[in-house]
């Protein structure tokens, strides 16, 4: 089956050719022709199958079929949420690629980024908009954004909205959706909150089930160092340097992970930059970008970019930390071997590492195949965690100190314990233990004050409590 065969019109068909599919994949086979005939549709597809455009094509061609000769600002006719920025300018990509030949306008709004820019292009009316959650949500409640002509809705990812707790924000939408509409979901896994989800949204939908999460791409090929983990910034260097790798999209575990590799690489001389939740939108576009028009060969992320991220022509996928849930391994290696190109997936794979990757091997129901490096594994114990040391500013209460004899035989000073207000130097110890005085108008000079403290003084006289302080009490703090 080809192109022509899923009933898309000649312009599009035009722009799926010159994006490089030959063929449909699966999920555009089944999705297109079910979308022309304004069907609801449930599809279970993982990333990298091709289904941005197996939704964007017919959206595409059913806003054009139905376009109507407007005077002022075009209402919204289709409205694609989606649970990340990455995502969300990827869809908006592919919207604008596929959509040039026709006179429709698409707009992507997301939250990390100013608003103004994202309202000046709203004010002007468009027919599909591109969003995420929080800030889709703003924009309605300040009155900017009204659905109330929307035809399609499409929930991308919907397992990752609800992995990343917006499924509030998501039910909170549909309910500013018109009853009359058609609805599209779509999601790499379908738990139980999925399915429960798709129930309420969607009228009499047709099933699309095509590469379970479960499954890898045959044409990405998939090997697995087994490595001690102050090892693997050798072993990334190392492999980076070899000259198939073209690209390489590194994965980390965590943020300071991600920045810590970049700064590793830099210290080997390899560029590289990160992307993850704590960069700013501008920096992510911009390593993004640079990375896709080659200016830099090595970019590090986080899971956070894992379905985000559409890069053609990717060579390497790099695990440097296997994920903890086995399906963002799929996930992860789903960035290369796209469109029937072949692609490599290498993973590292320490001590502490070994049940991630059992349940991984599970879940693809394949061995990874091994391959022997320089730096073998040869740590066989897990990685016992340091408590965290407390945090400095913390008030300490005082204690009696005893002194200590140094080595050389010499006692060392009496130190003062520290107080709310901060530590009593030896000075400021003599001052409060010395008699207050007051200035004589008569002779202009200064005299003891008499006070307590010298009655005080002579009833510990009585009691014989002046005798001096037994040695292992001097240099007590003051309380």
């Amino acid at each position: 089956m080809d192109f022509q065969q899923t009933g898309l019109m000649q312009t599009l068909l035009k722009a799926v050719e010159a994006s490089g599919y030959e063929e449909p994949t699966p999920i555009q086979r089944e999705t297109i022709p079910l979308v022309l005939q304004k069907n609801d549709v449930l599809g279970c597809a993982q990333t990298g199958t091709g289904k941005t455009a197996a939704f964007a094509l017919p959206i595409l061609q059913r806003l054009w079929e139905r376009r109507q000769e407007t005077v002022g600002k075009r209402p919204i006719r289709a409205l694609v949420l989606t649970p990340t920025r990455e995502l969300a300018l990827q869809i908006f990509e592919n919207f604008q690629s596929y959509g040039k030949g026709l006179s429709l306008r698409s707009c992507v709004i997301f939250g990390g980024v100013p608003q103004r820019s994202q309202v000046d292009q709203l004010n002007r009316g468009v027919d599909i908009l591109v969003a995420t959650p929080g800030r889709l949500n703003d924009l309605i409640g300040q009155g900017y954004i009204n659905l109330r002509w929307l035809e399609i809705f499409v929930l991308d990812e919907a397992d990752r909205m609800l992995d990343m707790g917006f499924i509030h924000d998501v039910r909170k939408v549909i309910t500013l959706l018109p009853i009359q509409r058609q609805t599209l979901l779509f999601s790499a896994t379908m738990p139980q909150e999925v399915e429960k989800l798709a129930i309420g949204i969607l009228h009499e939908p047709i099933s699309v089930k095509v590469d379970p999460v479960s499954s890898t791409v045959d044409s990405i090929e998939q090997s697995l160092f087994l490595v001690d983990k102050v090892n693997k910034k050798h072993l990334l260097a190392f492999l980076l340097r070899k000259p198939e790798v073209a690209n390489a999209l590194v994965f980390t575990r965590t943020k300071h992970g991600a920045d810590r590799v970049v700064r590793e690489l830099g210290k080997d001389g390899i560029i590289a930059k990160a992307i993850h939740g704590d960069k700013s939108q501008n920096a992510r576009q911009e390593a993004l970008g640079q990375f896709k028009d080659g200016k830099i060969s090595v970019l590090v992320a986080t899971d956070i970019a894992a379905r985000g991220i559409d890069i053609s022509g990717l060579s390497h996928v790099i695990n440097y930390d296997l994920p903890n849930e086995p399906e963002a391994y799929v996930h992860r290696i789903g960035r290369t071997g796209r469109a029937g190109l072949a692609g490599t997936a290498i993973s590292f794979c320490c001590f502490d590492e070994l049940k991630d990757l059992k349940s991984i091997e599970k879940l693809i129901g394949f061995t990874i195949p091994r391959e022997d490096s320089a730096w073998p594994m040869e740590v066989f114990t897990e990685t016992v965690k340091q408590p965290r040391p407390p945090r400095s500013g913390r008030s300490v209460q005082p204690v009696l100190m005893q002194n200590t004899v140094a080595d050389k035989g010499q006692a060392k000073p009496p130190r003062f314990g520290p107080t709310p207000t901060g530590n009593f130097s030896r000075q400021t110890a003599q001052a409060i233990n010395a008699p207050m005085v007051s200035h004589s108008r008569k002779t202009g000079t200064a005299q003891p004050t008499p006070s307590s403290n010298s009655s005080r003084s002579k009833r510990r006289k009585r009691r014989g409590d002046g005798q001096a302080l037994p040695p292992q009490l001097k240099g007590t703090p003051l309380l």
